[in-house]
Parts: structure tokens; sequence; C-alpha cells
């Protein structure tokens, strides 16, 4: 048996507030979007490097105000790339915690990021 990576489905409430929080700050992309008719809910698929959500504008789907726990490398390019970017609803810091470096950015939907950087050598 082989367990694959999970992908995170994030609720949101806005496509424009969404695009704006994950791709123009984030730097995420958009792979793709489906709709089951004009008039209907967002579902779609981000990606920036190996991390992949899912953005779902379904009731059903996933708790506003949930946490993703994302571990990286060179949170500190991250930090500067995001204060550059200056965003006006988010100005996120990097706090050092006993497990490692952490970046927490919070979506306009109450959903928090945490990029964390493991201490060196682990």
């Amino acid at each position: 048996m082989h367990l694959a990576r999970a992908i995170p489905i994030i609720r949101i409430f806005s496509e424009q507030k969404a695009r704006e929080f994950y791709v123009d700050f984030l730097g995420f992309t958009v792979e793709w979007e489906h709709r089951f008719d004009e008039n209907f809910p967002l579902y779609a698929q981000v990606r920036r490097s190996d991390l992949i959500l899912h953005l779902s504008e379904h009731h059903g789907d996933a708790t506003p105000g949930s946490t993703i726990f994302v571990p990286m490398h060179d949170i500190d390019a991250l930090h500067a790339e995001l204060q550059r970017k200056d965003y006006k609803y988010g100005k996120p810091g990097v706090e050092t915690l006993p497990w490692g470096r952490v970046l927490e950015t919070v979506d306009p939907f109450g959903n928090r990021i945490r990029f964390c950087e493991s201490p060196k050598g682990e």
C-alpha cells in the first residue's frame, strides 16, 4: 500500500478575494477550475512549488477557520517576497518557536497557513 500526499480543501466565500490572496499575494498559480454550470460555486486547484490546495465555494466542503501546516525551506525568502507585495490585509512576520521558524498568514475567510522551516540539521 502507498498513501499519496494529502491535498487540503480550503473553504472560500469570494472568488475575487481568494485570487487576490492565493494568487496575487502568496504566488500560487491556478491549475484548473470547475463549476457545474455558469451560476454555481467555484472549485479550483492552486499550486506553488509542491504545495497543492483545493479552494471551494461549496457549502459542504471544509470548515472556515481551518489551519494548514506547511514544512518548507528558506522562510526568509518567502517573508521578503511577501513584504515586498505590501498586501493591505496582512503583513506576516517570522516567529522562532521550539519546532522551527514560522510565518503564519490568514486568508480572507479565516483559514490559516503556517509555513515552517525546521531548525537547521533536522
